[in-house]
């Protein structure tokens, strides 16, 4: 480790920019953010370098570089096009014993501005020493989405309690409370941006005296979209790191369940036809038990939990229980799939409306309303409708829905193994005999169906 990772306090203090361009700017940012005042030297500088210097009751200097502008710094940033510049103002920093950073030349620096994740008082620096910044940046953009915003609330609550908790408990206790804080229900509420009950919640804890409260149990209910884990949202992923157990689906794909915490105890309540690993009020019960031991359970299903997941029914046995519970929307199979199939599922030459329909068969019938679903000018989507595909089909085209609309089964979409076969409600049955089409299986009827050799754009290896 050739840098050693410090937190600069430049709040007040005079920071030397030489130069005024986009670069210049860029570094002013970071600066004026952190509350230094800006001193810049440059013939000319942009609009917004010109703002934050007036923001933070900055100088600007218009002319050369001169050594006597370091008389007044305490750190400086050079941040010109011109190497001779640049590498005078090291050489003059270094002389004073200022601590120097040149944009670009690691080895005329002092200090390195890492890339930063912030979260108000939170900040996190990544460096690679000058070495890989575009790698610095990558791995910032994969903490900003493990990271909370709510985390800065969660930090500013914990700064307005800190002198009571430090009152009100003894040292030895204080760690131990502040882990419940950070780790229990008042940082859920906090971070749900539930700011006032999270207070309440902490100091109630704290007028008990209670320095390890009982922990209180939680379930998250996670959509975890179709497959691709790119799809997951940044609080589903987070959630998924929080984790004690995991309840997961059979549609949830591995690349999804790898990114759960990997110490999390794994519980697999998958359905399939005719096979139910846990029936449904097991799962239900299951969710309770395991909240009411105080564990973060992470409730894991495949698209959204409440297109088709049951996840109305989990909830509903929760809110009984008075269980607290999170819910984290997930991308639904009929837009992640088609999307990735290039099928838009609506269209103005096409379909107007869509309509998402389960297709699965209870007792052998599929009773829908047919005529409505042969209506012209929509798209359907049949959702687990692989074993009754020869019903829709035939349904749809005796209700008057044309036998020559366009039709299309995306099997495994967004993931690796995503195909698409595309034929009418007349074909359909039989291609996916012929192309032994398996489950998961997503069924889209309308004319939309038709642009998908135009628009598609998804080609897994």
């Amino acid at each position: 480790m050739r840098y050693l990772p410090l937190a600069f306090d430049v709040k007040g203090r005079n920071c030397l920019l030489v130069g005024g361009g986009a670069v210049a700017t860029r570094k002013a940012r970071l600066l004026a953010r952190a509350g230094a005042r800006l001193l810049v030297v440059s013939p000319q500088i942009t609009e917004e370098l010109q703002q934050l210097l007036e923001q933070s009751d900055g100088r600007f200097f218009q002319a050369e570089y001169r050594a006597d502008f370091l008389d007044s710094a305490e750190l400086v940033v050079a941040a010109t096009a011109d190497s001779d510049i640049n590498r005078a103002v090291s050489t003059d920093a270094r002389s004073r014993r200022l601590p120097v950073n040149v944009v670009d030349a690691p080895k005329l620096c002092t200090f390195t501005f890492p890339a930063i994740v912030e979260r108000g008082p939170v900040s996190i620096g990544i460096s690679s020493g000058g070495a890989a910044p575009v790698l610095a940046r990558r791995i910032r953009a994969q903490l900003e989405a493990l990271l909370s915003p709510g985390i800065a609330s969660l930090a500013e609550l914990a700064a307005r309690m800190r002198d009571r908790v430090k009152a009100a408990l003894p040292e030895a206790q204080r760690k131990d409370f502040w882990q419940w804080v950070f780790t229990g229900p008042v940082a859920s509420k906090v971070e749900g941006g539930r700011v006032r009950e999270g207070e309440a919640e902490l100091l109630a804890a704290l007028q008990q005296g209670a320095a390890r409260p009982a922990p209180g149990g939680e379930v998250y209910l996670v959509g975890g979209g179709p497959g691709d884990p790119d799809l997951l949202t940044f609080r589903a992923l987070r959630l998924m790191q929080q984790a004690d157990v995991v309840l997961y689906d059979r549609l949830v794909s591995p690349q999804v369940l790898d990114l759960v915490r990997r110490d999390a105890e794994r519980i697999y309540v998958g359905k399939k036809k005719e096979f139910h690993s846990v029936p449904q009020e097991g799962i239900n019960q299951l969710l309770v038990d395991q909240a009411l031991q105080g564990k973060k359970v992470l409730r894991l299903k495949g698209g959204d939990p409440f297109i088709f997941g049951r996840g109305g029914e989990e909830i509903d046995k929760l809110a009984e229980a008075r269980i607290p519970f999170q819910v984290v929307p997930g991308i639904t199979a009929a837009s992640g799939c088609s999307s990735y199939a290039g099928i838009p599922l609506t269209h103005r030459d096409h379909a107007q409306s869509v309509r998402f329909i389960t297709g699965h068969l209870k007792q052998g019938e599929l009773e829908l309303p047919w005529a409505e679903l042969a209506s012209p000018g929509q798209t359907l989507v049949f959702y687990m409708g692989l074993t009754g595909l020869e019903t829709i089909c035939k349904q749809l085209a005796a209700n008057g829905l044309p036998e020559d609309t366009p039709a299309a089964l995306v099997e495994k979409g967004t993931t690796r193994e995503q195909r698409v076969v595309v034929g009418n409600i007349s074909t359909l049955p039989a291609l996916a005999v012929t192309e032994e089409v398996e489950a998961p299986a997503l069924t889209i009827v309308g004319g939309v169906v038709s642009l998908h050799e135009k628009l598609r754009w998804y080609k897994p290896e």
